[in-house]
C-alpha cells in the first residue's frame, strides 16, 4: 500500500511518500512544498492546492494520512495554518478515497510507544523504521514520514485485528 503523510501548514508543507505492506516499510520520496512569504494568502493557498495535486497525481497514494490541527501557541499562525490545512484536507479528499487524520499524542505513541515523546525521538524512530542513513531535513518532511508510518501501523493492527 502506498501512504502519503502530509504534515500541514501554509509557509511550509511537508509530505512523505511510503511503500507498506504491514511489516516492511520503504520510502518513496519526501520533501516540503513552500510558499514565499511575500505572496498573500490566497496566493499561498493556491500554490498549496497545485502542489498538492501534482504529488498526488503523480505517486498516486492508495491512502492519505494528515496531522491534525492540536494547540497553537502563536495564536497569529492558527487561522492561515487552519486554512491551509482545509485546503488540504479538500484536495486529498477530492483525488483519494481514503484519507485519515491523526493528532500528534497519535504519531507519538505509534513511533515510540508514548505520547508524550520529544521531537528529537520521533524523528530518530522516523530514520530507524524506514532503514535511512540520516534523520530527514527538513523538520516538516520528517515528520510527514511520522504520520505515513502511524497511518501504516495503525490501519496493519486494524487489519490484523491486534488492537
Amino acid at each position: 500500500m502506498r501512504i502519503l503523510g502530509i504534515d500541514p501548514g501554509y509557509g511550509i508543507v511537508g509530505y512523505g511518500v511510503i511503500e507498506s505492506d504491514g511489516y516492511n516499510l520503504k520510502v518513496i520520496d519526501y520533501g516540503v512544498i513552500t510558499t514565499p512569504k511575500e505572496d498573500s494568502l490566497p496566493v499561498r493557498l493556491n500554490i498549496i492546492a497545485d502542489c498538492l495535486t501534482e504529488l498526488i497525481k503523480s505517486f498516486k497514494p492508495d491512502q492519505i494520512a494528515i496531522e491534525e490541527l492540536f494547540y497553537f501557541k502563536n495564536q497569529k499562525t492558527i487561522i492561515p495554518v487552519a486554512e491551509a490545512r482545509g485546503v488540504i484536507v479538500h484536495i486529498c479528499g477530492k483525488l483519494c478515497d481514503s484519507v485519515y487524520e491523526y493528532t500528534p499524542l497519535q504519531v507519538k505513541q505509534a513511533l515510540t510507544g508514548q505520547g508524550r515523546a520529544e521531537k528529537a525521538q520521533i524523528q530518530y524512530m522516523v530514520k530507524t523504521l524506514l532503514g535511512l542513513e540520516k534523520i530527514p531535513k527538513p523538520d516538516d518532511a520528517a515528520d510527514a514520514l511520522a504520520i505515513a508510518i502511524c497511518h501504516s501501523q495503525i490501519n496493519y493492527q486494524l487489519n490484523t485485528n491486534k488492537i
